[in-house]
């Protein structure tokens, strides 16, 4: 299963923020069943574009396991606040 976060930020944030994202989420590797994650930046800076892709790739019964652990809990504490939308898909 793939477990795709789309992020629209509130304003332009640094290089830096998608950084720490990226360390934090590549954590998430060490969650049973978790094998592979891929941060992606937007090239096309449009109003109506999110500006970051985050995809897990991860065995359907390892989303509980990731939405319970600490690094899903740092995520929503540590970066929630730059945060004007989201989209979860899973597919």
């Amino acid at each position: 299963m793939k477990h795709l976060i789309l992020i629209k930020f509130k304003e332009e944030v640094s290089d830096k923020i998608i950084e720490d994202i990226d360390v934090l989420f590549k954590k998430a590797l060490q969650i049973e069943g978790i094998y592979d994650i891929r941060i992606d930046k937007n090239m096309i800076k449009l109003p109506n574009r999110y500006d970051l892709m985050i995809q897990i790739e991860m065995e359907k019964e390892a989303l509980n396991l990731f939405d319970n652990s600490e690094i899903h809990h740092k995520w929503k504490k540590q970066f929630s606040a730059y945060i004007e939308s989201k989209i979860i898909f899973d597919y």
